[in-house]
């Protein structure tokens, strides 16, 4: 029931002194207490008495206790006073709490009375709702006909979005700044471009649904809860049919590991949607979240989390299973990398069927989603593409690419990897410990940086440029704008400092190598 619903019963003879008469409320609690807190739910109308007010500061601890509480307004009888005093009305004002003054010859009681019959009515049309979209959902209704269904009933328009900007149905004119918002609101239900944000059902919210309702619903939140409940309903639906298929494609992964025959290889294959001699690449995704534990197969964990980001990323059009970490005991897979991890495990794998797409492409779109989900603080998603593939035979190999790529995304502190970047030394860099790359940087460079620092001489940044020159005086001296004997005299230096001879190959590698794990000045 809205306030203005309220207001109109004439006779109450209500008037309205702050706020917003659209508010809508669902129970009315009567109180006097000057801490009424505890014993609040959210979404009252609470009347009062003015029993607490002794001074102009209680007025705003008071109104300072509704809000916390989620009180949807405010009634303030005028008998004790004989008027609502201005410090309340100032305070609602300030907490955008509405305000109504109940006159003295209306008894709290009556007013329940006759609020109470008009509740019972909104309860009727809300269980109407509810039996029509049980009958919608009986009869095979998709996600978008309980949408239409239901955002008609409500009297809403909008959209759902995935988190990273994707409509899943309805319609939006930003969805990817909707969906940054939804990312970064600190609190939900929240205004955003117009719209109001709803989570829809609960979970990590890189991997959610938002409800996206035009307009300002804030003070007819329960609308928008409605809405979004029915979405999550369906969307649970549709999760059960995709756990099987997750199941399917573990099993897949786990065979093709395992070194299991061709020909159930590509019996598990055409079962996950793939026909032998289609084009395919392998996603392998981690989302962890810094400071975080959980079990591997927790929502949390962060195989679980970058599989449910990844299918997210591809509109639902794939599933992710997460692969352990080892090959199952007596299997007698051998992926294991030099770490003696399993080389496509640790992660959520996808298998995905090109149809069309070069993988550049697949990594373009993914790149595109990952872009919006950076919003997010305090997750970090790593992505890994194989090459194209075709047949079972290669499956084995693109999950062990996937996941070294997915393992240098993860030492570049998260991103999208493929199969193209993985062949280089990036790749044995992200397979050594980073203390490890740290103390050879430090022992090799140090000298020079210390130098630097004394000096203003340049040196780490002559060695850069010299070694990205492969080593030619002339291009050296081109790139810095200097004399080619003062790019002489530096490399001088640097050997002398670190003792290393810069003619020799394998003291280049090192030099080279070292500054791949630093940021040299240009």
């Amino acid at each position: 029931m809205r306030i203005s619903d309220l207001l109109a019963i004439d006779e109450l003879g209500l008037r309205l002194l702050a706020g917003d008469p659209e508010r809508e409320f669902g129970t009315v609690h009567i109180t006097d207490l000057p801490e009424p807190g505890r014993y609040l739910s959210g979404g009252e109308l609470v009347l009062t008495g003015l029993m607490w007010r002794d001074t102009a500061a209680d007025s705003a601890r008071f109104v300072t206790a509704l809000v916390e509480g989620g009180v949807s307004a405010l009634g303030a009888g005028a008998a004790r006073l004989g008027h609502v005093p201005a410090d309340l009305v100032s305070a609602c004002r300030r907490a955008g709490l509405p305000l109504v003054e109940v006159p003295v010859e209306v008894s709290f009681r009556t007013l329940a009375e006759l609020v109470a019959p008009r509740l019972s009515g909104d309860v009727r049309d809300a269980l109407g709702r509810h039996r029509r979209l049980v009958a919608a959902l009986a009869e095979g209704a998709d996600l978008r006909g309980l949408f239409e269904l239901t955002a008609a009933e409500l009297g809403v328009t909008g959209a759902v979005l995935s988190a990273s900007g994707e409509v899943v149905v309805g319609t939006a004119a930003d969805p990817a700044g909707l969906a940054r918002a939804y990312l970064t609101a600190p609190r939900l239900p929240a205004l955003a471009g117009g719209a109001t944000l709803f989570a829809v059902g609960r979970g990590h919210r890189a991997a959610g649904w938002v409800l996206a309702c035009d307009g300002d619903l804030l003070g007819r939140a329960d609308l928008g809860y409605e809405l979004a409940a029915c979405v999550a309903l369906e969307r649970g639906r549709l999760e059960e049919g995709r756990r099987v298929e997750r199941r399917l494609a573990g099993q897949l992964v786990a065979a093709a590991l395992a070194d299991s025959d061709a020909a159930e290889l590509n019996a598990r294959l055409r079962t996950c949607g793939i026909d032998a001699d289609e084009p395919y690449a392998v996603v392998s995704a981690t989302a962890p979240r810094p400071g975080a534990t959980a079990a591997p197969a927790a929502p949390a964990a962060p195989a679980v989390l970058g599989g449910r980001i990844l299918e997210e990323l591809l509109a639902r059009e794939v599933v992710a299973a997460p692969v352990p970490a080892e090959p199952p005991q007596g299997s007698g897979g051998t992926a294991v990398d030099g770490g003696g991890r399993s080389s496509g495990g640790g992660g959520a794998v996808a298998v995905v069927a090109l149809r069309g797409r070069s993988v550049g492409e697949l990594a373009a779109r993914l790149r595109a989603g990952a872009a919006v989900l950076a919003a997010l603080p305090g997750t970090r998603l790593s992505v890994g593409l194989s090459g194209a593939l075709t047949g079972a035979a290669a499956l084995k190999g693109g999950v062990e690419e996937a996941g070294h790529a997915r393992r240098l995304a993860e030492a570049r502190e998260g991103g999208v990897v493929t199969s193209d970047e993985i062949y280089t030394h990036a790749l044995l860099l992200a397979t050594v410990p980073g203390d490890v790359r740290r103390s050879f940087s430090d022992r090799l460079l140090s000298p020079l940086l210390a130098y630097d620092r004394r000096h203003q001489s340049g040196l780490v940044r002559t060695l850069d440029v010299f070694l990205d020159c492969s080593g030619s005086w002339n291009a050296c001296a081109e790139r810095l704008h200097v004399h080619v004997n003062t790019v002489r005299y530096r490399i001088r230096r640097i050997e002398e400092l670190t003792g290393r001879n810069l003619s020799a190959m394998s003291d280049r590698v090192d030099f080279f190598l070292a500054l791949r794990d630093t940021t040299p000045p240009r």
